[in-house]
């Protein structure tokens, strides 16, 4: 429950390599497909590059008149989920690993009074030589990390149905979320 997407953060929180490779290590336990291990993972923290990779990410598309995070408000770091297609090529197979190696990085990130965004929306050849990955790693996901700046509520589907997140006039972030008695068949 307290795991939400922070869009916001307080920049003079600042990383170790050591806690980012803590978080990454995790993800070497989860499941995954047919046991292929093909994700890869290049981290960020030092302010200068973080703040290279920032422009070439897109936040919260469906804010269409909002930049986000605001300026003084990005993310400490970044980890990016990549593919190894050296090590398997098949894209679709290893969209839910991608998934489940992101959501274990932010649970471990809450447990630590931390937070982040997955984001899906990013230029993708940029980032890759940005990044100076080599041939057949492909970035996949970008996890956005730091200390939540921002208030995220989580509310009901209202009677319109609209699962569209939004913000008030006091930036507060507000999320629908379905009843439970809405998702069960």
């Amino acid at each position: 429950m307290k795991n939400r997407s922070y869009r916001g953060f307080d920049e003079s929180f600042r990383f170790s390599r050591e806690e980012l490779l803590e978080l990454v290590d995790l993800t070497r336990y989860t499941a995954s497909s047919v046991n292929e291990q093909p994700l890869k993972y290049y981290i960020a923290f030092e302010k200068e590059e973080v703040e290279q990779i920032l422009p070439l990410t897109m936040w919260a598309r469906a804010l269409k008149d909002t930049q986000l995070p605001h300026s003084g408000m990005g993310p400490s770091a970044f980890i990016i989920i990549c593919q190894d297609m050296n090590i398997s090529a098949n894209t679709t197979r290893f969209q839910r690993d991608v998934g489940i190696a992101a959501q274990t990085i932010l649970l471990a990130a809450v447990e630590k009074g931390l937070g982040g965004c997955m984001i899906g929306s990013f230029r993708k050849p940029e980032l890759k030589s940005l990044l100076g990955l080599s041939e057949g790693i492909e970035p996949n996901l970008v996890v956005a990390l730091g200390k939540p700046a921002e208030k995220v509520i989580l509310t009901e589907v209202g009677a319109d149905g609209s699962t569209a997140y939004y913000r008030d006039e006091n930036d507060v972030h507000y999320v629908p979320k379905r009843r439970l008695e809405d998702i069960i068949l």
